[in-house]
């Protein structure tokens, strides 16, 4: 059997808990992580998910990195090719789970610093730039949003997923007790056009 304990803490202090000694009922001493990792989510005491940005960004900068061998083949890759393998691939490792940590009136200065930095690497590498290049003209250049206004648009379609949701969806027993739904049924319905 597998014991998981999760200590969350509001203080300013980055000082771990003391130790937990469960040797008097027969069990291990568990020592706390500074993070840990469920269900692919990075978690730390304060739940700040740099650490989740970090590593999912990280291993974006790297897929970008690993495309860079695709140009190099005997024909290479036209920069529609290449804007559209980091649209595909690049940025939904980024943007894994945004949902966790983006909210459009919290401070986003450090949650955008590093999917910043992937997507200039990638505008660079799709136009075959200068590392000198302004960032904001190589991104307009290249037709890649910046990343504030990608996360935008990707909150926006992520929240009209639940009202299109059936009624009897268990997400709304989540919600609330009884779901207060009052259903507006379509005009071309087939059940209107035959009454």
């Amino acid at each position: 059997m597998k014991t998981k304990v999760f200590h969350f803490s509001r203080s300013r202090s980055n000082v771990n808990p003391s130790p937990l000694d469960l040797s008097s009922l027969g069990g291990p001493i568990l020592y706390s992580k500074s993070t840990w990792k469920y269900l692919g989510f990075i978690f730390n005491r304060k739940l700040t998910f740099y650490n989740h940005i970090d590593f999912y960004s990280n291993k974006a900068i790297s897929t970008v990195k690993c495309m860079k061998i695709l140009g190099n083949s005997t024909r290479g890759l036209n920069p529609n090719q290449k804007g559209l393998l980091h649209k595909s691939y690049a940025l939904p490792i980024a943007l894994y789970r945004f949902q966790l940590w983006y909210f459009h009136r919290a401070p986003l200065l450090y949650p955008l610093k590093i999917p910043g930095k992937l997507q200039r690497r990638a505008a660079i590498w799709i136009l075959g730039a200068f590392k000198t290049s302004p960032s904001l003209g190589i991104e307009a250049i290249t037709g890649l949003m910046p990343i504030n206004l990608h996360l935008q648009k990707l909150s926006g379609r992520s929240q009209l997923c639940a009202p299109s949701l059936p009624p009897n969806y268990i997400l709304y027993s989540l919600i609330e007790a009884k779901p207060n739904i009052t259903l507006s049924y379509h005009l071309l319905l087939l059940d209107s056009l035959t009454k």
